[in-house]
């Protein structure tokens, strides 16, 4: 039981209730483990992987994992944490998207442990008696506690109806799947304690509701999204994957690698200590991004992007394949900062400003010092960006 306990608190936020969770496991019976993904987008990151360490945790322990994809509950949208009522997704794009969730998420679950789900399967046969029936076990002053919602109602932001049926569906899907314990992101608090309320009413023991951080995604601040383009996809190339890893802040590794990594904790107190008595941090993220280049792709995939990005960078070395392109401007010459922009190979004017100050713009592997460098009109140069971001530009 301790060993047990010592790997599901490992990454875990948040345990409802803790004497529940030992009290399933000391039952000795293999519990069910579930997990709800939306696929509103076509594929996963490194984000979602926190979430399948934890089930794979459980499996582990020779649990079963029911990998529960949302196609139902995709259409309505998922309103945690939003300010406004999110739009209706198609269910044909969720259906393919679907597709790519499942060939993805064996990349870290044991097949043979795993059963996948659709919540169609239930929900299409609901029904509006069904449904009525589902809306009257909850209530509208418990729906209106929840932190976004009561926001919202307290500054006169709308709230559509369908979407107090979301937290309602995902906890019904709990009730039908006879969930002993289910697990999400801190952002799912509410709605996974809906699930426990409802298996109550429908006279079930109530699920063990287990929540695990948010991971920040490559700018170290906001939450890892695709909108917010600071995400790594457990579908990319290996080189891509392994330099991203290495342009995360040294402060970041660590909750990575607690919430990421397979490692143990004893190795990466290790580590730390390491990094304290002088080892380079640079050297420690190499561990990281080969563990999880591996993982996602090959065995010895990691090792070869690590030499590879040695070469590119500690030797001064520019990739073979630098992508080429042409900007036209007005006048004779732009400011350096808005051809970065303009480009896309910053987001905005400022951070090409702070970038320059911080020595962190070459153009032809030269430093850049002056962010009010101008551009003239007819030149082309090799443009890099941090370590990891070449482009030929031009003007």
């Amino acid at each position: 039981m301790k060993e047990a306990l010592k790997l599901i608190k490992r990454g875990t936020d948040e345990i409802l209730t803790e004497a529940d969770l030992k009290k399933k496991l000391d039952s000795g019976k293999q519990l069910i483990i579930k997990a709800g993904f939306d696929p509103t987008a076509p594929d996963l990151h490194l984000g979602h992987t926190v979430l399948l360490n934890k089930l794979r945790h459980f499996q582990e322990l020779g649990h079963k994992v029911i990998f529960l994809i949302g196609d139902f509950t995709g259409q309505i949208g998922d309103p945690s944490g939003k300010n406004k009522t999110r739009p209706t997704l198609d269910a044909a794009q969720l259906a393919e998207n679907s597709k790519t969730y499942q060939t993805q998420v064996f990349k870290i679950l044991k097949e043979e442990l795993t059963e996948v789900r659709f919540n169609s399967e239930w929900c299409n046969d609901l029904g509006a008696s069904g449904l009525i029936k589902l809306a009257s076990k909850y209530n509208v002053a418990r729906m209106l506690e929840r932190d976004d919602f009561n926001k919202r109602y307290n500054s006169n932001q709308s709230i559509a109806v369908h979407e107090f049926l979301y937290p309602l569906i995902q906890g019904y899907d709990s009730v039908v799947l006879k969930a002993d314990v289910e697990c999400g992101g801190t952002d799912q608090k509410f709605n996974l304690l809906v699930g426990r309320e409802l298996q109550r009413s429908y006279d079930q023991d109530p699920q063990v509701v287990l929540t695990v951080p948010i991971l920040e995604g490559l700018d170290g601040t906001n939450k890892m999204s695709k909108s917010l383009n600071n995400y790594i996809g457990i579908n990319e190339a290996p080189d891509e994957m392994f330099g991203k890893i290495m342009s995360i802040s040294d402060e970041l590794m660590w909750k990575w690698f607690e919430l990421l990594s397979f490692i143990s904790e004893a190795e990466i107190a290790s580590l730390k200590q390491e990094m304290d008595a002088g080892k380079n941090p640079r050297d420690i993220k190499f561990i990281l991004a080969e563990e999880l280049v591996d993982r996602f792709h090959a065995a010895g995939d990691g090792e070869a992007c690590k030499e590879a990005f040695l070469q590119r960078f500690q030797k001064g070395l520019m990739p073979d394949d630098i992508p080429s392109i042409s900007v036209d401007i007005n006048g004779d010459s732009m400011p350096l900062v808005n051809l970065l922009k303009n480009t896309e190979m910053v987001t905005s004017t400022s951070e090409a400003a702070r970038l320059i100050k911080q020595g962190g713009v070459k153009i032809d592997s030269e430093k850049v010092e002056d962010p009010k460098l101008e551009i003239t009109k007819g030149s082309e140069a090799i443009y890099q960006v941090g370590k990891r971001k070449f482009l030929k530009i031009k003007v």
